[in-house]
């Protein structure tokens, strides 16, 4: 048995022992059960927020998702991770968790009537789930999307492969990839779900290859890569598909960005790209080699960025890299003479012990700067990693583009946060992480925790609970319409509200 079938047989018998009860109670009615361990523990530390928005540049609105904030993982077709509404702040936290089973919701959307779509993975495949935004309790019978391959056999701790990503557009059609190499197109109802139709992308995709995400175009065109870095563009009024082979031995394991020029931003363990549809054939419009290091190192899917692209404003899209001894914060210019080309770059966190498996999050613009959020999960080997005091190397940093072309780190908090995806809350001006300490053999706990965007400082964080069945194994944090914050956990979920 290879040691990553090992670790992975070991956490799922981790798992089977804190949620016996759950494997069949799965509709959010039982509370995520915790551990004796930590009781002692203080609930909440820190003091409240006071909103202090941030000035920014408005995400403009793809007309083929849903409104920003509530269409994708990251929020936007931009892959912003911000918010427009404020986020809790703090004041009288309520919390809430409910269980699943062993079932993580790692991407979420809200739809027009403001329940939770998640597109949930367990052990034996994918499915989207509707979910009552208050209760956290389940509406109608999860859907169905993917199957995990029987051979070979995968690791379900880290197969991205037809179940990760999906989209949502704005009369609630969710699409999504799965692992028959079709793209489907399903109804989000009141209660539940119908499928609409698919796109078999099966005589186009290899079988050896698998599909990642899919997100439209500003035109409507839906476009699909795949790991083995294929690039599919499909029309919506005919099905056609045509695809771009990218240079064999790339591969994308991470989602795609799109603006309303028509360009499509995808990063390889090589490059990042700019494509676009050109009479409906999709074509490099440009692509930069960025410094991919020496190898994979402990925290990543791939040796490689593992940033979804970040656009910034009309010209700007940020990535990081996978350099040695220290990961960079890059930004690149997007169009133009000069598209593709490094505006500048900021090496972040200790040598040796840098890098993300994460996006960037976009932090506002203030005096003349632009600023984003990277978060550092170097040393995550995967979900039993965290058990037994044990986390991931430190840092969550702010770095800046100045108006002079030049970048720096503007500040760094040493919280430790192993695999959240960062969100920013553009009205409060906090940014949310989730996070676990270093501690003693007994104290696996995890935390829901806000920083002062401008001072770097934390400003409070909120104990969810102690043990495997809390770590969010690269789940991202998501903000509903409401206020209400959302943290996916490998056996549920958890809803932050202010009194």
């Amino acid at each position: 048995m290879t040691r990553f079938r090992f670790l992975a047989v070991a956490a799922i018998a981790a798992l089977a022992v804190v949620v016996p009860a759950q494997l069949g109670v799965a509709n959010g009615a039982i509370p995520i059960p915790p551990l004796p361990t930590g009781i002692d523990k203080a609930a909440f530390t820190g003091t409240a927020m006071v909103a202090d928005p941030l000035p920014h540049e408005a995400v403009p609105q793809n007309p083929f998702l849903s409104p920003n904030g509530t269409n994708s993982m990251h929020n936007d077709a931009y892959g912003s991770n911000t918010y427009a509404v404020s986020g809790p702040l703090g004041k009288d936290l309520q919390v809430r968790s409910a269980s699943y089973g062993v079932s993580e919701c790692a991407t979420m959307g809200f739809d027009s009537r403001g329940h939770i779509v998640g597109l949930c993975g367990g052990l034996q495949g994918f499915a989207l789930r509707l979910i009552n935004p208050t209760t956290l309790r389940t509406i109608g019978s999860d859907f169905k999307t993917s199957t995990r391959a029987v051979y070979p056999v995968t690791n379900p701790f880290t197969d991205i492969c037809g179940g990760t990503y999906f989209s949502l557009s704005a009369s609630d059609v969710a699409y999504v990839v799965t692992s028959a190499r079709t793209v489907i197109k399903v109804r989000v109802n009141p209660a539940g779900f119908t499928l609409l139709g698919t796109y078999n992308v099966a005589s186009v995709v290899p079988s050896d290859d698998c599909l990642v995400a899919t997100m439209p175009d500003w035109s409507g065109r839906t476009f699909f890569v795949t790991q083995n870095g294929l690039v599919g563009d499909i029309d919506p009024a005919t099905g056609a598909v045509k695809t771009l082979q990218l240079p064999a031995g790339e591969g994308i394991y991470n989602s795609i960005s799109g603006d309303e020029a028509g360009a499509i931003y995808l990063v390889t363990d090589h490059k990042l790209y700019d494509v676009a549809d050109a009479s409906g054939t999709p074509v490099i419009r440009w692509s930069t080699a960025y410094d991919r290091g020496s190898e994979q190192k402990p925290g990543q899917l791939s040796q490689g960025s593992g940033t979804t692209p970040t656009l910034i404003g009309q010209h700007v899209v940020a990535i990081t890299d996978n350099a040695d001894p220290q990961m960079h914060v890059q930004f690149y210019q997007r169009d133009g003479a000069d598209a593709g080309k490094l505006i500048c770059q900021a090496p972040v966190f200790a040598a040796g012990a840098s890098d993300t498996e994460n996006s960037l999050a976009y932090a506002g613009d203030s005096d003349g700067s632009e600023s984003v959020i990277v978060e550092n999960n170097y040393g995550y080997k995967g979900v039993t990693t965290t058990i037994g005091g044990k986390t991931s190397s430190p840092g969550v940093a702010k770095v800046d583009l100045n108006a002079d072309g030049t970048c720096d780190v503007a500040w760094t908090d040493e919280v430790s946060a192993p695999t959240s995806v960062p969100k920013v809350s553009l009205a409060n001006g906090l940014v949310y992480v989730y996070s676990k300490p270093a501690a003693s053999k007994l104290e696996d706990d995890w935390y829901f925790t806000a920083i002062n965007i401008r001072t770097g400082v934390t400003q409070w964080k909120q104990l969810t609970g102690n043990g495997i069945q809390w770590n969010n194994h690269y789940a991202s944090i998501y903000v509903g319409p409401d206020g209400a914050a959302y943290m996916p956990t490998l056996t549920g979920l958890i809803r932050f509200k202010d009194k």
